[in-house]
């Protein structure tokens, strides 16, 4: 009798070990780079630039073919920090609605420890002799309100007080101004910034959130550390186009660090692994990949300026796959918000990619919207608002251009309504229901 009892006390404690296991909620590091589509990643083609840890990453993890962006970092950032599409809470470019509830606030909510690092850029956009900047400018959240315990980052305060973010930076950290020498690195910073995070947060009964909105490979193109010019002081802040190989090798390192960091101390398993990208890659660049040249697109609405790289790597959880399953960045705060746990409190535009994560073949969304309007803002009058719904294949804008873009990838044959086929009929009137089904509140 008494081995029989042993035998379901062990039973019960392990039965009871492998529920705590599947309630642990996971930590989450999201990584967003600034400016690189998907033809500047080794895993989606791309052949001008090295990115073996961004490609391992994939090896490991869910790769997304059809993850898009808005064309402009700002317009991305406030979709991924609200997951409201910019129809809904659009103010100004560089400003985000101080009445927002962010992923940070969510994060916390959800019993998380809260991080911030790199780029802000939310609170401050327009230069004092900008016309109408004295209506925008410091109308923004600043980092502080934004739902993370901990923070250090770029262009915080006023544009004309933000400094370098690469060699020589200037940054907000818990408050304080921080600037080094020319000797650092602001992407150097960050990362032990964050790998510091790491360390006091891990084993601790919390999990922990980190969001890196990385500078990297953001115009200026300057020296990284890994230059062959990084060791003449004075040219470490001289602009030249030939550094941006340099560039995006380097974020790719610096995503190396934090993976590797991560696996170090024995957390892979337990922390999930996000790598985005805010829009395509700047318009001066243009990259080789498996299937010819590509020329950036950002600020443009082509595939070139909003298709991007969608990376998701947890250790021993997601089974190494390929996702042709349509995600934005409306998507990745409901994600995190699941993943963490948690449930929404308010209606929003995005939905959680969790269970395509677990599952490829898992359906998410028909369609994605966009609406693009960055202005008002400082050298963003040269833009004007464009509003279109796509699936994987077409495309079609507010002013009844239908786009073909499997097809017609830089967007030079539209198809009007005059001219449709009993097919294009049909896809036109689907994508239609969408844009006139984006204008209702939610």
């Amino acid at each position: 009798m008494r081995s029989i009892f042993v035998i379901f006390f062990v039973l019960l404690m392990a039965s009871c070990s492998s529920f705590e296991e599947q309630k642990k909620k996971p930590n989450i590091i999201l990584i967003m780079a600034d400016d690189i589509g998907t033809e500047g990643i080794g895993c989606y083609g791309g052949l001008s630039y090295k990115t073996p840890k961004i490609d391992k990453m994939a090896e490991e993890g869910v790769r997304f073919n059809h993850a898009y962006s808005q064309p402009l970092c700002t317009n991305t950032r406030i979709q991924l920090m609200t997951g409201l599409y910019n129809h809904r809470n659009w103010k100004y470019f560089g400003i985000l609605d101080t009445n927002e509830k962010t992923i940070g606030h969510y994060m916390q909510e959800a019993g998380y420890k809260t991080c911030m690092a790199g780029k802000w850029q939310l609170q401050s956009y327009d230069p004092p002799d900008y016309p109408g900047s004295q209506k925008r400018r410091g109308t923004g959240m600043h980092p502080k309100d934004a739902g993370f315990d901990e923070y250090s980052l770029y262009h915080s305060l006023h544009t004309e007080d933000k400094g370098s973010r690469y060699a020589k930076p200037k940054y907000l950290e818990n408050g304080k101004i921080v600037e080094k020498s020319i000797d650092k690195y602001g992407p150097d910073m960050w990362v032990d910034y964050i790998n510091s995070f790491v360390d006091r947060n891990a084993g601790k009964e919390h999990p922990f959130f980190i969001y890196y909105a990385m500078a990297l490979p953001h115009w200026p193109v300057v020296p990284t550390p890994h230059s062959k010019d990084w060791k003449h002081k004075d040219k470490r802040l001289i602009e030249d186009d030939i550094y941006f190989k340099d560039m995006v090798e380097y974020m790719d390192y610096a995503v190396g660090r934090i993976i590797d960091h991560v696996d170090a101390k024995g957390l892979g398993e337990d922390t999930m692994i996000i790598f985005y990208s805010d829009n395509g890659t700047h318009l001066k660049v243009t990259s080789d990949t498996i299937n010819g040249k590509v020329a950036g697109g950002k600020g443009w609405t082509t595939d070139a300026g909003t298709r991007v790289p969608l990376v998701v790597r947890w250790k021993d959880h997601l089974k190494p796959n390929v996702s042709e399953e349509l995600t934005d960045s409306t998507d990745i705060l409901p994600t995190c918000v699941e993943i963490g746990g948690s449930k929404m409190d308010k209606n929003i535009d995005g939905i959680s990619i969790y269970p395509n994560l677990l599952d490829v073949n898992a359906k998410l969304k028909d369609h994605i919207y966009c609406f693009y309007d960055p202005r008002p803002g400082w050298d963003k009058d040269q833009f004007t608002k464009l509003v279109f719904a796509r699936d994987k294949r077409w495309k079609l804008y507010e002013d009844g251009r239908l786009i073909d873009v499997k097809n017609d990838v830089l967007e030079k044959k539209p198809i009007m309504a005059k001219n449709d086929t009993k097919a294009t009929k049909a896809i036109r009137a689907e994508l239609q229901k969408v844009l006139n089904d984006m204008q209702k509140p939610l």
